[in-house]
């Protein structure tokens, strides 16, 4: 079969091909390199394995020749022991006592040896016995044969373990699967000796989602009322995927009209932030930076105007602790509940349902998201007390700004300097920095298309943040120091609104 391994996205039944039927015209569409590499790997092996069952089958017949002719000699030889024997019945009486001897001779030379050992001496060869190729079947452990099964390999149905029976999970740790689904049997016996599933390997305090993009019934929505707030990049394929799950969602965006899609679909409208927090049990906004953030609650019919003791609000917007902080103090002083859980992504693995989510304060509330995240995400992790969540997305951002400065500088070096830049691209994606981020930006600057899928203006924003945090512990963050001045530039040159692949024109210009 042909497997497609989307960046984004899990493997369904249906999308995968028989490979002899459709080799040539896949061989067409994908004319990569890597693509041509995997279809000869997959040649070589049916070649081998053909080898192998021809070999096989001769060694078959080899040894089904064999037998029958052992049989046929066996068979004459019965007849003319018959004769003799008839011919000899005369003389049976006379020779008894020798035939006695005779007879007790030839038991105790047969008796000497084993059954085993005198199938083996039968034997002409050793029949059998692998080649030396075959002696190993594992395969070698690898991060990528580590990132396949704890990603795409999950999303397929195994065929139950009678051995390894489904643990219920621990509410007292941290780490479990939301799925609840099995786990991967022992199915190929020589591939999973190798392989262990990610939950077994690490201790991180995650939750893991099932395939939220198939509607499989793994994900069963909780019959809490669910409310949104702002529907930009990032809220929209949210909330899209809340609705497939079958969530009941009431909306608000600040421009009224990016409601009308989701009403489409069976969304509710809510007129002001005050209303759609009133009427719902647990509460989602998702804007742009901490300003926005403070607005929405605080502002006129904003969050805290609908809050009542036992209302939830879950700020997923990526902000500084401070703001945080500040926000979970006031819903808390209304007796409402306050989960921060800040999403890093962008706006395709938004919409795959593919984010994940950094959560941190009230654990309960966390629990009560549980189907909420498993729709919009991969994998939800639990960091503790409010503000470490918005901690780690800041450094998490900072790291991947920086990155991305990074590689436009390398790629308008090597114009400059008279070197392919796609060339250069080719020798990264064969090295290890290989990463879809890599290849998917690099692309970007290649086509001069900066669609925008991550701002670089909000990009620009963690940054400024995350250098901040740094000045707060007194610790040096001075790559992000200089990538941010080249953001800045990129701003400055009226590519706020462009995908963060733009800053490659702070370098050109």
């Amino acid at each position: 079969f042909f497997f497609f391994f989307f960046p984004s996205a899990w493997i369904k039944v249906e999308q995968l091909k028989p490979y002899h039927p459709h080799k040539e015209e896949m061989i067409k569409i994908n004319k990569g390199k890597r693509f041509q590499q995997a279809v000869d790997a997959v040649e070589e092996f049916l070649r081998k394995t053909k080898g192998k069952d021809q070999a096989s089958s001769h060694n078959s017949n080899e040894e089904k020749n064999r037998r029958n002719s052992s049989e046929e000699r066996g068979k004459q030889s019965a007849v003319e022991e018959k004769r003799k024997a008839s011919l000899s019945e005369g003389k049976l009486k006379k020779g008894t006592e020798e035939g006695k001897k005779r007879v007790s001779s030839v038991s105790s030379e047969r008796g000497s040896k084993s059954p085993l050992k005198r199938a083996q001496d039968q034997s002409p060869r050793k029949r059998g016995r692998p080649p030396k190729d075959e002696k190993d079947l594992t395969i070698p452990e690898s991060s990528t044969v580590k990132r396949v099964m704890t990603g795409t390999v999950a999303g397929f149905k195994w065929p139950p373990s009678v051995s390894e029976p489904v643990k219920d999970s621990d509410p007292h740790f941290h780490h479990f699967l939301l799925s609840q689904t099995e786990k991967p049997a022992v199915c190929y016996q020589a591939i999973t000796k190798k392989l262990k599933v990610c939950e077994e390997e690490t201790g991180s305090t995650s939750i893991q989602a099932a395939d939220s993009t198939a509607v499989n019934g793994s994900i069963t929505p909780t019959d809490k009322k669910i409310g949104f707030l702002g529907l930009g990049l990032m809220g929209s394929g949210i909330v899209s995927n809340l609705l497939k799950m079958g969530h009941t969602v009431t909306v608000w965006n600040r421009t009224a009209e990016k409601c009308d899609l989701f009403i489409q679909e069976g969304a509710r409208l809510g007129r002001t932030p005050a209303e759609v927090v009133s009427t719902c049990d647990i509460t989602f906004a998702c804007v742009s930076d901490p300003k926005a953030a403070k607005d929405l609650v605080l502002g006129p019919s904003g969050v805290l105007q609908g809050i009542r003791p036992g209302k939830c609000y879950v700020d997923m917007s990526t902000v500084d602790a401070d703001t945080v902080t500040e926000l979970a103090q006031v819903i808390v002083s209304r007796g409402g509940r306050f989960l921060e859980a800040p999403v890093s992504g962008n706006q395709q693995l938004s919409n795959d349902g593919m984010l994940v989510i950094l959560a941190a304060g009230d654990r309960g509330l966390y629990e009560d998201c549980s189907s909420c995240f498993q729709a919009m995400g991969k994998t939800s992790f639990f960091l503790g007390e409010v503000g470490n969540a918005a901690k780690m997305m800041l450094i998490v951002n900072m790291v991947q700004g920086s990155f991305m400065a990074t590689i436009a500088e390398g790629l308008t070096l090597a114009q400059v300097t008279g070197q392919s830049q796609q060339t250069l691209l080719d020798i990264l994606n064969q090295g290890q920095l290989a990463s879809i981020f890599l290849d998917q930006k690099c692309q970007n600057i290649l086509q001069g298309n900066f669609k925008p899928d991550f701002y670089l203006k909000y990009i620009q924003k963690d940054l400024r943040l995350a250098i901040a945090l740094g000045d707060s512990v007194n610790h040096p963050t001075p790559m992000a120091a200089a990538a941010n001045e080249v953001y800045k530039r990129a701003k400055a040159l009226d590519q706020s609104d462009n995908d963060m692949s733009a800053v490659y024109r702070a370098y050109i210009h």
